[in-house]
């Protein structure tokens, strides 16, 4: 007898609309396998679908802010249904960047140097901290946003004008830019699964860069890099997802640079949609869609 399968997707994170993608696709294709699903909102209706439905695994398609910070995994924690992806604690630490970088500087894994702003400085405060601690260019981003919401590059003229776009945010990451290629690697429960090369007409590797077809990134797969250096790279990726205990598929954005790799941050809950990454390099490694689920899924019904 196939397995019931809750899919909670949507949310209202600014990714809710790449949630339902991924929780539409996913559902389609275990629909298609015979599985039982039923796709949900986190929503006052959680429980009532639970309770109604009875499904052995809970499969997590939230992103963003709410679904992959470790908010929902507290209250999947207290319904005591497996569910896909990472946990409470490690959902956090890998949400909240300054927290995940500081694991990663740690363990020796090299990552861009950086700074936490809180709007309590001037410009020409904040201008001669940046000159003293990396120079400009900057990358700032909200701490605890995915899929490149709200990331921007920034020069000594604009960035008071981009952090302005930011105010609503207590917190802003500012890192130093590290220039080259845009690699990614996914890890998969205790299997390295693979890497992937991004070339974005655009800027870098932004949301539009990632969602938007008609913004053209070109995927590069298998990577060109020396045997040793991809092995060093999957190493890092693993080393990353096991630091922080993360469960399920990860996916780690690197940039290569002077033949080092930079860990810019970990991805818990990476997306499953047409353009996502995971499902792409899983399917160069020979797991197609449906296996990779099953592989989600296996590894939620064994990580609570």
């Amino acid at each position: 007898m196939k397995k019931k399968i809750l899919i909670i997707s949507g949310g209202i994170s600014k990714e809710r609309v790449i949630s339902l993608e991924t929780g539409r696709q996913v559902a389609r294709e275990l629909k298609k396998n015979k599985f039982k699903v039923k796709i949900c909102e986190p929503n006052l209706d959680l429980i009532h679908n639970v309770k109604t439905f009875k499904p052995n695994i809970i499969f997590n398609a939230l992103h963003g802010q709410f679904g992959e910070d470790g908010y929902i995994q507290s209250i999947l924690e207290t319904i005591g249904i497996p569910y896909t992806h990472s946990g409470v604690i490690a959902s956090a630490k890998a949400m909240d960047k300054e927290i995940s970088k500081k694991i990663f500087i740690k363990h020796k894994i090299l990552t861009p140097k950086f700074l936490i702003y809180s709007y309590d400085k001037s410009a020409l405060e904040l201008n001669n901290l940046i000159k003293k601690k990396f120079g400009f260019p900057v990358v700032i981003k909200p701490i605890n946003e995915g899929s490149s919401v709200n990331v921007f590059i920034c020069n000594k003229s604009n960035i008071s004008k981009k952090l302005k776009i930011l105010k609503s945010y207590k917190n802003i990451l500012i890192e130093e830019f590290i220039p080259g290629r845009e690699i990614q690697a996914s890890v998969i429960g205790k299997k390295k699964l693979g890497a992937i090369e991004l070339r974005p007409k655009r800027k870098f590797y932004d949301y539009e860069a990632k969602y938007n077809s008609k913004a053209k990134t070109e995927h590069i797969i298998p990577v060109d890099l020396p045997k040793h250096k991809y092995k060093e790279l999957m190493g890092i990726a693993f080393k990353a997802h096991n630091l922080l205990r993360c469960k399920g598929v990860t996916r780690s954005d690197f940039k290569y640079y002077k033949n080092k790799f930079y860990l810019l941050e970990i991805n818990t809950q990476p997306g499953m949609t047409k353009l996502s990454l995971v499902p792409e390099i899983s399917a160069h490694c020979g797991i197609n869609f449906i296996n990779l689920i099953k592989l989600i899924l296996k590894d939620a019904s064994t990580n609570k």
